[in-house]
């Protein structure tokens, strides 16, 4: 496998957590990370642990945005000499929702630290850290109910 070939091997990684993320499946989700999983969040400031992230973060955002992707075509990835380590920064984009319902872009930046056992073994993040762009309102209410 060459970098290119890892870096593929993130790309896959992130597009795969866009999907999960957009259908609110925090319990496949959950098993791409470490339990040991540590994050930094726009909605928690510290969070350690896998469950802790999935409650303390993961719970408090998801439901309530829409649109949710990785932009991964502008990936930076570094990966460690043996590699079994990463680094991955990716902006990521969203939509939220005003207390009135009124739609805004959510937009930010993540940081993402993996391990993986083998070259061969999926990746497995360790440590998140999500920002809102500067100017993004931090709290999306989530979309608007219909009301017959």
């Amino acid at each position: 496998m060459s970098q290119e070939a890892d870096r593929r091997s993130l790309v896959a990684f992130f597009d795969r957590w866009t999907e999960l993320v957009r259908a609110v499946d925090f319990a496949t989700a959950r098993e791409m990370f470490d339990e040991r999983l540590v994050g930094f969040g726009t909605y928690a400031d510290l969070v350690i642990g896998r469950d802790t992230v999935v409650a303390g973060q993961w719970m408090q955002v998801w439901p309530k945005i829409a649109d949710f992707r990785f932009r991964t075509e502008v990936l930076h990835a570094d990966v460690s000499p043996d590699r079994l380590m990463a680094t991955a920064a990716v902006p990521w984009s969203s939509t939220g929702f005003h207390a009135d319902g009124t739609p805004f872009a959510r937009n930010g930046r993540a940081t993402v630290t993996f391990r993986r056992d083998d070259v061969e073994a999926p990746w497995r993040g360790l440590h998140t850290h999500f920002s809102l762009n500067r100017g993004t309102p931090e709290i999306s209410h989530g979309r608007p109910t219909m009301t017959a």
